[in-house]
């Protein structure tokens, strides 16, 4: 019986050493399929199955995290479906477009994500199909444009109530900025919330700023007023087609952006107590 407890002892001590291993295990094995993938390419720089070899380039890196490298060789690849006679715009759209603005979002490429969509468009600017194209093009690029950790926002409106509110002017607090509708349940569920978080710090330097995105000014005001909502609201009745939506690039509700001392965003879309650790957290830091 001892020598079976030993035995089960050290294969459960090997199996937690390969287990805690086990990524440094899969990492290396995916460098080395990007070293010889990439010696391959060097060595045969028109090979007939190169896109299979940068599909398969991406796919390794995009394992280890590593996005700085995925847009060049998505836009290669692309380079390469573009010479050929039969273009599959779903390849253009699922296994270039998506994964090359996720992987330039993630590496901080913002600006070479938009070059490739304007490319795109113009490359394919006669056919068809052009508008259906353009519009699942803007859609995937929408998050191009959304405001990130460390961006300013400028704000100024005159609210339901007719007082003047302007992000300017509020410089010194810990504002969150909150993109909603009353037709948004997950809006709604997130209202409790964010009413006690700005009972609890209102006082400490904390405010709110909502942006409704109804349609329907009578059900915002009445909504507001049942559920006695303090903070300003800004309404235009254009919806997700209002001004400040559109300048901040607004395709998903919720939306919200926590702005530290300076308007600049510290972070977004908070819930729940992350929400109050994140504010906890930036009241400390500006004292």
């Amino acid at each position: 019986m001892k020598t079976i407890l030993i035995t089960l002892c050290l294969l459960f001590s090997l199996s937690s050493l390969y287990a805690q291993k086990a990524h440094e295990i899969a990492a290396g094995f995916e460098n080395q399929k990007i070293d010889a993938i990439k010696a391959y390419l060097s060595a045969n720089p028109e090979a007939t199955d190169k896109e299979d070899a940068l599909s398969i380039l991406v796919t390794a890196h995009m394992n280890l995290g590593q996005f700085s490298p995925i847009p060049d060789l998505l836009i290669q690849r692309y380079d390469g479906l573009k010479a050929g006679k039969e273009i599959d715009l779903n390849v253009i759209i699922r296994e270039i477009t998506s994964p090359l603005i996720e992987s330039c979002i993630n590496s901080n490429q913002r600006d070479k994500a938009k070059a490739f969509i304007a490319r795109v468009k113009t490359d394919f600017a006669n056919l068809p199909v052009t508008p259906q194209l353009n519009l699942a093009l803007d859609q995937l690029a929408a998050d191009l444009y959304l405001p990130r950790v460390g961006d300013e926002m400028k704000i100024a409106f005159t609210d339901l109530k007719g007082n003047s509110v302007d992000l300017e002017k509020l410089k010194d607090k810990i504002v969150l900025v909150d993109f909603w509708a009353t037709w948004c349940p997950p809006c709604v569920a997130e209202i409790p919330n964010i009413l006690a978080t700005y009972e609890k710090y209102r006082e400490k330097g904390f405010e709110v700023i909502g942006i409704s995105l109804d349609d329907d000014k009578a059900a915002l005001e009445k909504f507001v007023a049942d559920q006695k909502l303090p903070w300003p609201q800004h309404f235009d009745g254009k919806g997700m087609d209002g001004e400040i939506a559109t300048r901040y690039a607004i395709g998903r509700l919720p939306a919200t952006f926590l702005l530290g001392k300076g308007n600049k965003i510290i972070a977004a879309d908070l819930r729940g107590p992350q929400l109050e650790e994140a504010i906890e957290a930036a009241l400390t830091s500006a004292e």
